[in-house]
Formats: structure tokens, C-alpha cells, sequence
């Protein structure tokens, strides 16, 4: 007898885009150290030092081909429901930084795999393009999400529940007394 099997649980699907930028922006952030210390170890003079290097890029080639995937499901999912247009676009100037870190990530991968000193300089070199990239991932996903957690409609004034930051808020709204 067979038992029906009910389909695995994609928690990315139930979340909202928002929930899934953060979660995105968690692993750009792991993709930026990943290549930052690729580039570091391959500078190395010692032979374990590169060869750490080279792992470590590989590692970040994988991170970068999920990160790229996700951003993509992401942005299809964007497509086929009703949300805010500059959230799209800022989704797909997103997934056009994460498969630009992919390719840089693949073709640094290549070169160092490869025996000649001119791939290796070449494969550094690509490392370090790699990683410029993975900052600036990084850096647009995180500044996406300010904007979503600051909309630009108006909605009145902040109404916090803390004490504390109701007294900074106030504070950085007031004038500052007895200025000239």
C-alpha cells in the first residue's frame, strides 16, 4: 500500500519578499567573506596558503550560483504577484549583481584550477573582481533593505512604544535648546 506523500515545505515560498531579501542578504553577506578571504590566501607566498585560497573560491563559486538561483526565484515570484514597482526593480538590479558575481566567481574557479603562472595571476585577479562584486551585493541588498523598512509613503509620526526611543526620536526632531 502507498502512502501519499505530501510535497517538501519551501519556507521561501511562504515567507514574504521582504522575509526572503533579509535571508538573501544573509548569504551575500557569507559570499563577501568567503571571496574576501579567497583573495586573501591566494596572495599568499606559501603553496597551503593558495591551495586555501583556491578551496575557498570554490566554496564561494557555490555560494554564488545559490545566491544567483535564489535571486532569480525571487524576482519570478515577484513577477506573478502584485508588488511595489520599485521593490521589482531593485530585485532585478539585484539578480543582474548576483549572476555578475557567478560569472566572476566561475571564471576565477577556472583559471586557478589551471597550471600556468599567468592563470593563476589571472585567476587572483578575477578573485578580487569577484569580491568587489560580493561586497557590492552585499551592500545593494542591505541598502533594499532600508528602503523596505522605510517606505516612502507617509504615515504620520513615529509612534514608539520604547521610552528610550521615544526620548532619541524626540530629541533628534526637537531644536537643540539655547543654540545661537
Amino acid at each position: 500500500m502507498s502512502e501519499a506523500r505530501t510535497p517538501p515545505r519551501n519556507p521561501a515560498a511562504e515567507e514574504g519578499p521582504a522575509q526572503v531579501l533579509r535571508q538573501l542578504g544573509s548569504r551575500a553577506h557569507q559570499l563577501r567573506a568567503t571571496t574576501r578571504a579567497a583573495d586573501h590566501f591566494s596572495a599568499q607566498d606559501a603553496a597551503a596558503d593558495r591551495n586555501t585560497g583556491s578551496w575557498l573560491m570554490s566554496c564561494a563559486l557555490s555560494i554564488a550560483e545559490e545566491l544567483a538561483s535564489e535571486v532569480d526565484a525571487l524576482a519570478r515570484r515577484l513577477k506573478e504577484q502584485p508588488a511595489d514597482i520599485a521593490f521589482k526593480q531593485r530585485v532585478s538590479l539585484l539578480r543582474i549583481r548576483a549572476h555578475q558575481v557567478h560569472a566572476a566567481a566561475r571564471a576565477a574557479d577556472h583559471f586557478l584550477d589551471l597550471d600556468s603562472a599567468e592563470d593563476h595571476d589571472t585567476g587572483s585577479w578575477l578573485i578580487a573582481t569577484a569580491c568587489n562584486l560580493a561586497r557590492q551585493l552585499a551592500s545593494e541588498i542591505d541598502d533594499g533593505m532600508a528602503t523596505v523598512r522605510r517606505p516612502a509613503t507617509d504615515r504620520g509620526p513615529i509612534e514608539p512604544h520604547d521610552p528610550a526611543l521615544a526620548r532619541r526620536v524626540a530629541a533628534a526632531t526637537n531644536p537643540v535648546r539655547g543654540a545661537a
